[in-house]
């Protein structure tokens, strides 16, 4: 039985847990050879492990999405190994905790916007490039949010991050369709990662993401992993430029 992403080369930041560890799990099940992204040594190679040891091919690599050079070495590191790339997975990220205005600081915003956007700005920019220089296009599939469609999804510096990656996912989108590179978001309400599980221990955070979201729950991150496997992979081939909002109809309210 053949995978959906047989042949492909994946490379997904934020790797080490949530929704990248259950995207790179899933998508090496579906046949990718996969890089596994993440700032924290141990968890890149943990999933990294994992894939290995469920019969599949990958990498771990250590890399600071927010820094143009290890977003380069990562690229290059996955392409030595693999000899080429498909589809680009920008998703590591960084939460701000519902921080309103007043209660952000200069390096809070810096956090949030060095990692949320500007590394997504790299991640697109190196993976068109490497594209380019194939020459038979790619696939980026950018981690947005609830909170990049409308307000109150997350604190100032989160929402303002979230709707940059979706201004950013359409720009590129346009800008190189012709060149067969797809450029696509995936919108998450509340899903229960390592980044946001000591949130939904609050009782109150708790109780909003459930009135929030219609079927009065968050999501798993396999649940979110089946979405981005489709729009990566030739199922969604004349995809490009959407948001595909997996939200337990937070937004359809």
């Amino acid at each position: 039985m053949t995978g959906k992403l047989d042949g492909k080369v994946a490379l997904i930041t934020g790797a080490g847990s949530g929704m990248g560890r259950a995207a790179s799990l899933l998508f090496a099940q579906e046949g990718a050879k996969v890089a596994a992204v993440d700032w924290v040594e141990e968890t890149s190679k943990e999933t990294a492990e994992m894939i290995k040891q469920a019969g599949g091919d990958a990498i771990s690599i250590t890399a600071d999405v927010s820094r143009w050079e290890d977003i380069d070495n990562a690229v290059k590191t996955t392409v030595e190994k693999f000899g080429k790339l498909d589809i680009m997975v920008n998703n590591a990220g960084v939460f701000d905790g519902f921080k309103p205005l007043l209660d952000v600081d200069e390096a809070l915003w810096d956090k949030i916007i060095n990692t949320n956007l500007k590394g997504y700005f790299y991640g697109c920019k190196r993976a068109v490039q490497q594209f380019l220089a194939q020459g038979k296009g790619g696939v980026i599939l950018n981690t947005a949010s609830v909170a990049g469609t409308g307000a109150m999804a997350g604190g100032t510096a989160y929402t303002v991050s979230k709707h940059g990656v979706v201004g950013l996912t359409k720009q590129v989108a346009c800008e190189y369709a012709s060149a067969n590179i797809r450029v696509n978001a995936v919108c998450p309400g509340g899903v229960v990662t390592g980044m946001t599980k000591d949130l939904f221990k609050d009782p109150k955070i708790e109780q909003m993401v459930k009135q929030l979201s219609p079927m009065g729950r968050a999501a798993q991150p396999e649940e979110l992993a089946k979405g981005m496997l489709y729009i990566v992979s030739d199922d969604a081939s004349f995809v490009t430029g959407s948001l595909l909002t997996i939200d337990g109809g937070w937004r359809a309210k």
